[in-house]
């Protein structure tokens, strides 16, 4: 009995501590887009919107197959070390790949410098995840939630401070990056200093083996977040870095639906790998029905006040009128992204019994759909075809995931009873 209420405790320590870290890292890039909109200007807001969505795509490289594989890796073949590695390549290599994007883009020297520093930005943050995923293996999430609460609020506010004196975006991310980097050194090292085993040694070979067998992994990351974004890429084609910033002001409030998936899910994480472990089909059903009654619940609330109050709060918060004109695309966004919250679900589910090819071949079938579609309705209708986009792009993927989630749970659960009765019958 003590020891279940201990667990309990354990549990609501991680879930407190991993939702406000989760909740504040993931806000910052709102608030980061309403300071620079209120002391920087809208046309900026609109760069610093399409460099956001490049590092945040880039972030999918540098965290690789991210912490959800190193979390459910059960027979534990590949050491700490070993993923250490493969991530300091990977957030090197996403860095590189930036230089490479912006110059073949044209962009200018100002939009250019902003796009590479929020990559790097972006590498610190995928280079802080190899850590933290190691703290949740050993049931310390509320340590990795501790420490993206402070490298939020003091990254927030220093960010703040310095762009209200120096008037200079450059400079503000500079500043973040020093805060990302000292919060590495000084805490997140030394809580990882005390679990990986010294004598253990990262190797090549292994980091090369952790690219090999997670590449679907990493490729449906990359694929989702840039089928999210594709809109983002045909209006920086097609329309101005004003039209670019009123997109981004009213596709911002959805990600908290996204947000809240994260939540409920990250928590129950060490459970549903450990209920597969045992073949416990039904269980591991039970759980992630809840998960997802939950976010379409949420999602529901969230298109209801979008709809009714969405409008007047992103006006006051932005400062900008012109978004009273956006209340139906606004509900539009917040339902497509009920349907992604759904779909990010059942990538998990699917990665956690290592089903990854297959939502390989639908995230190629989603991107493709994303591309043409984006450009498509984007040229023809602007911004309104960017909402459509989100819509039509969403709404197929989860048509895909869901029949092939559930269809796949199915087929193992039969096989796991089916084991059960023939070892029942040999007994």
């Amino acid at each position: 009995m003590e020891e279940t209420k201990q667990s309990k405790k354990e549990l609501f320590k991680n879930f407190i501590w991993n939702s406000i870290g989760t909740g504040l890292n993931s806000f910052n890039s709102l608030f980061f887009f309403i300071i620079v909109t209120r002391i920087n200007g809208i046309e900026n807001a609109g760069i610093y919107s399409i460099a956001y969505a490049t590092a945040l795509i880039l972030y999918t490289v540098g965290l690789y197959s991210g912490r959800l594989t190193q979390v459910t890796d059960i027979e534990n073949k590949l050491k700490d070390k070993d993923y250490i590695l493969s991530r300091v390549i990977s957030s090197l290599f996403m860095i590189v790949i930036a230089f490479v994007y912006v110059f073949i883009k044209g962009y200018t020297i100002f939009k250019l410098t902003v796009c590479i520093l929020l990559t790097i930005y972006k590498a610190t943050e995928a280079f802080a995840e190899i850590y933290y995923g190691i703290m949740q293996k050993n049931d310390l999430l509320y340590k990795s939630g501790q420490s993206l609460t402070f490298k939020s609020l003091v990254g927030l506010t220093v960010f703040l401070v310095v762009d209200l004196f120096t008037k200079n975006i450059i400079v503000s991310i500079i500043a973040s990056i020093i805060v990302n980097v000292l919060t590495i050194i000084f805490y997140d090292f030394k809580v990882i200093n005390k679990l990986v085993d010294k004598a253990e040694k990262g190797t090549l070979k292994n980091a090369l083996t952790i690219f090999k067998n997670d590449f679907f992994v990493f490729a449906n990351s990359f694929a989702g977040i840039y089928v999210l974004n594709a809109p983002k890429y045909a209006l920086d084609t097609y329309c101005d870095d004003k039209t670019q910033a009123m997109f981004g002001y009213i596709i911002m409030p959805a990600t908290v639906i996204t947000l809240f998936a994260q939540f409920v899910f990250m928590p129950f994480l060490n459970d549903l790998k450990k209920l597969y472990a045992e073949k416990n089909m039904k269980k591991f059903g039970q759980v992630s029905r809840k998960i997802k009654y939950a976010v379409v619940a949420f999602g529901i609330f969230a298109v209801a006040a979008g709809y009714f109050i969405g409008p007047e709060v992103l006006r006051i918060i932005y400062g900008v009128d012109e978004l009273l004109n956006y209340r139906v695309q606004l509900a539009i966004i917040l339902g497509a992204y009920i349907c992604y919250g759904i779909s990010y679900t059942n990538l998990i589910l699917l990665t956690t019994v290592r089903k990854t090819f297959i939502q390989f071949v639908i995230y190629v079938i989603t991107m493709c759909i994303a591309f043409i579609g984006s450009n498509m309705f984007v040229k023809a209708y602007g911004i309104d075809g960017a909402v459509r986009s989100c819509i039509f792009t969403l709404g197929s993927q989860f048509i895909m995931y869901s029949v092939t989630t559930n269809v796949i749970l199915h087929k193992i659960r039969k096989k796991f009873e089916q084991e059960k009765e023939e070892v029942t019958v040999k007994e």
